[in-house]
């Protein structure tokens, strides 16, 4: 199916625009051409076939459940329910406020919120069409581990007491009560077909219309990198190996705030200009998960010292991880 792609990228790009293949603009152009059109098209069919399966979730019921279970497991079901429900900076505070009020532990709180903008079914579906199952698995199982080993850590050094006023007293309030935010008047009724549709509808616009933009400019960098930054400049740069280049791609990527779905294409480009695996995921999580306007909107729920605690943990576990997979990387 993807060749499919391919084909209207040559005649679009070679036939109607005139464009040479032999040409650095003929070769950005094509990139361009043939990812956005393929992300798009993926995007629409796989945002309505997941909404039309999650038409029937009770996000209330979840919290509730997470409330009541040992914190290790927390710590795995947050992370990995933050991984399959699409949340973003805009909603991560009714979130947090949500999962606080329901008293669940901080740390599982955060081992959600930390593996939210990192992993969602949009990346996962273009990673693996885009460069594989090898690393798709790879990048989610990095993601939730450091969304476990951070929520651990934080809970351990009572990240509670750093909270603002707003969400301490919900938590203290969820702590006493010991209450679960469940749906008053039973079990929900059937979804309908009808009604699974007009959410699956109603979720593909909202989603599309929220990351398309990122889309092309994700896909409009990487297609600047792959057809007009010189072969081999990257990999001269940040490509042989040196510690620093590790800490420095996660630098790097702070103030270039995109979502997952955006900086996926970029990861392509830079794998295929030589840029190894471990940098290149390193950079890639910085700028969607240690934004400056992620931060912006948790500072209305948590303390400066929780925010600096909370940057200073990514950027460690993206620097760790970047160096150990280089290792590997070289080692294999």
């Amino acid at each position: 199916m993807l060749i499919w792609f391919t084909l209207f990228a040559d005649w679009l790009v070679y036939d109607c625009f005139g464009l040479s293949n032999q040409t650095q603009l003929g070769q950005a152009v094509h990139f361009f051409v043939e990812d956005t059109s393929k992300i798009f098209a993926l995007l629409i069919i796989m945002i309505y076939a997941i909404g039309w399966l999650r038409a029937s979730l009770n996000i209330e019921r979840v919290r509730g459940y997470l409330a009541g279970k040992p914190k290790l497991v927390g710590y795995s079901l947050g992370s990995g329910f933050g991984a399959i429900t699409p949340f973003c900076s805009c909603s991560s505070i009714p979130v947090f406020l949500g999962f606080t009020s329901a008293g669940i532990p901080v740390g599982i709180t955060m081992a959600f919120l930390l593996t939210s903008p990192l992993i969602n079914e949009v990346a996962i579906l273009l990673l693996f069409s885009l460069l594989g199952w090898k690393i798709t698995l790879l990048y989610i199982v990095t993601g939730i581990s450091i969304g476990i080993l951070g929520g651990a850590l934080l809970d351990l050094l009572k990240a509670e007491r750093w909270l603002q006023p707003l969400a301490a007293k919900a938590y203290a309030m969820g702590q006493a009560s010991g209450e679960q935010p469940l749906s008053q008047g039973g079990p929900r009724p059937a979804v309908t077909w009808r009604q699974r549709h007009q959410f699956a509808k109603s979720e593909t616009f909202e989603i599309f219309s929220r990351v398309w933009k990122w889309v092309i400019i994700g896909v409009g960098i990487g297609a600047g990198l792959h057809g007009f930054v010189p072969a081999g400049w990257l990999e001269a740069n940040l490509g042989d190996g040196q510690w620093w280049s590790v800490p420095l791609a996660v630098i790097m990527g702070i103030p270039l705030y995109a979502n997952a779905t955006g900086v996926i294409p970029i990861m392509e480009s830079l794998l295929t200009q030589g840029v190894p695996l471990g940098t290149v995921l390193a950079f890639c999580m910085s700028t969607v998960a240690a934004s400056f306007p992620e931060f912006v909107m948790l500072k209305q729920v948590m303390q400066w010292r929780l925010l600096a605690l909370l940057f200073v943990i990514l950027l460690v576990s993206f620097t760790l991880m970047g160096w150990i997979l280089n290792l590997v990387t070289l080692m294999g």
